[in-house]
């Protein structure tokens, strides 16, 4: 008979202590995009609610848009680097398949060898990020989680498709995730529908960046595609239900929610989730797309600090977070606004 092995448990419940964000400096208006895509200001405004985006310059680079927004989430929760147990980092925009970037974040943070991995979700990669941070606290394995959606869309974005060069921006944002005395985090919903595969995916493989072997390096960057239409009549109406099982799951109502925090894909689609969910009128709405665009993983805590921020999400509110993405990848969950 094998030796007994001891079991750990960790604290009795999880939270979000502190949220941080990172935008880059580079301003781009849809006038700067318009020519190359043969549109309009008013057929983007109207097409996705996007006015701007921001595009990072090169020296701010995936790892130092992490670790501002990082230090950023660390100061407001009250938590040093040393006391990170572990660095969860969701990108699809780090571009080397290894290393993951977490491992440099989380020494440049001052960590005490933090565990630290990438995860690729996409667009829905914080959601499920929050959800294995809160799961580690509670089971024992971490007692604080260094949450962190970061990316640097503009990289991968053709800005001469007419489909996606208006939509994709840059931008990191952190969260840190601890013990708590009462429940303040959700349980996740989460899962995917590989079946949709090709509706959001990059469009060539890293081979083609490579090239050829007599002409090393001569290939073609890989971009993002996206078959607009179609993703917008699946996400409009599955991921209302998704949501709606989030909150049934946290044990909230509707009337007992305060802020709605969905993906900043597309204001049409935010716009036909609250519809269908028929969110009642005092539940604030994060529309951070129009001034930011879409960020990705980046996307819900860039949009919950700015609610923070500017006072729409106040401490101890009711959250509602629900992402999707390429997978199509999908994740939901209920947190206390720290």
């Amino acid at each position: 008979m094998g030796a007994a092995i001891r079991a750990i448990s960790g604290a009795p419940h999880a939270a979000v202590l502190g949220v941080g964000s990172y935008r880059p400096s580079l301003i781009v208006s849809n006038a700067d995009l318009v020519d190359a895509i043969d549109s309009s200001d008013e057929w983007i405004q109207q097409r996705s609610g996007i006015k701007q985006r921001r595009f990072a310059t090169p020296e701010e680079t995936v790892q130092l848009m992490s670790v501002a927004a990082s230090r950023e989430a660390l100061q407001r929760s009250g938590i040093t680097a040393e006391q990170i147990d572990c660095v969860i980092v969701a990108t699809v925009s780090h571009l080397l398949q290894t290393p993951a970037i977490a491992t440099a974040i989380a020494y440049e943070l001052g960590t005490q060898q933090a565990a630290a991995f990438d995860i690729s979700a996409a667009c829905a990669g914080f959601c499920h990020g929050i959800a294995l941070a809160a799961d580690m606290v509670r089971g024992g394995s971490a007692h604080h989680v260094l949450v962190i959606g970061v990316e640097r869309l503009s990289d991968i974005t053709d800005l001469n498709d007419r489909g996606t060069a208006f939509i994709f921006a840059d931008g990191a944002g952190a969260a840190v995730v601890g013990p708590s005395e009462t429940p303040a985090i959700g349980p996740v919903v989460w899962g995917s529908d590989g079946e949709q595969f090709d509706l959001i995916r990059q469009r060539e493989d890293w081979r083609n960046v490579v090239g050829t072997s007599d002409e090393p390096g001569s290939g073609v960057m890989p971009h993002l595609t996206m078959q607009g239409n179609s993703v917008f009549r699946w996400a409009s109406f599955a991921m209302a239900k998704i949501a709606t099982q989030a909150l049934d799951r946290a044990g909230v109502s509707l009337d007992e929610l305060d802020v709605f925090v969905p993906h900043q894909a597309n204001m049409r689609i935010i716009d036909a989730m609250a519809r269908s969910m028929k969110l009642p009128a005092h539940v604030r709405i994060a529309r951070d797309i129009a001034e930011q665009g879409n960020t990705s993983a980046a996307s819900i805590p860039l949009a919950l600090d700015r609610m923070m921020v500017e006072g729409d999400a106040k401490p101890g509110d009711t959250a509602l977070l629900v992402a999707f993405g390429a997978g199509l990848a999908y994740a939901a969950q209920v947190i206390t606004v720290p």
